[in-house]
């Protein structure tokens, strides 16, 4: 079923895009010279379009074509499980961006940056080792 291999990689690399992307915004929004200018810390609409609108449809849709890949190609293994636990990691950070973007819109921008610099390297390191563990896995 290649269309589906198609459709899980296409959303994983959309999901991806977002957990390095959204990161990057919260820390900018989040800059204590912002707040010291007077400008509003809260986060802009865009930013829970991208949260709510592409990072978590895609993270739903990667998870899911992933485990419908897993059911029919029933393939198993250590390296499986490794990936698992990456990909666990990965919906942590998803999580705390989403916690952070809250907290932005409650105009409480006391942590924001240094919680996105974690989720952002937290994720990043975690997609190195979805993307190691997938190039070492046994043929289809």
């Amino acid at each position: 079923m290649p269309w589906l291999k198609f459709l899980h990689i296409v959303a994983l690399l959309s999901w991806c895009g977002a957990l390095l992307y959204l990161p990057a915004l919260l820390c900018q929004l989040a800059r204590p010279e912002r707040v010291a200018q007077g400008l509003s810390p809260g986060a802009p609409p865009l930013l829970r379009l991208l949260y709510n609108g592409l990072a978590s449809p895609a993270a739903l849709l990667a998870i899911a074509s992933g485990t419908l890949l897993f059911l029919l190609h029933g393939l198993a293994g250590p390296w499986l499980v490794l990936k698992l636990l990456s990909v666990s990691v990965m919906v942590l950070a998803h999580g705390l961006c989403g916690w952070l973007l809250l907290r932005l819109e409650q105009e409480r921008p006391r942590g924001v940056a240094a919680g996105a610099v974690l989720a952002g390297s937290v994720a990043g390191l975690a997609m190195l080792a979805v993307v190691g563990l997938v190039l070492a896995k046994p043929a289809l």
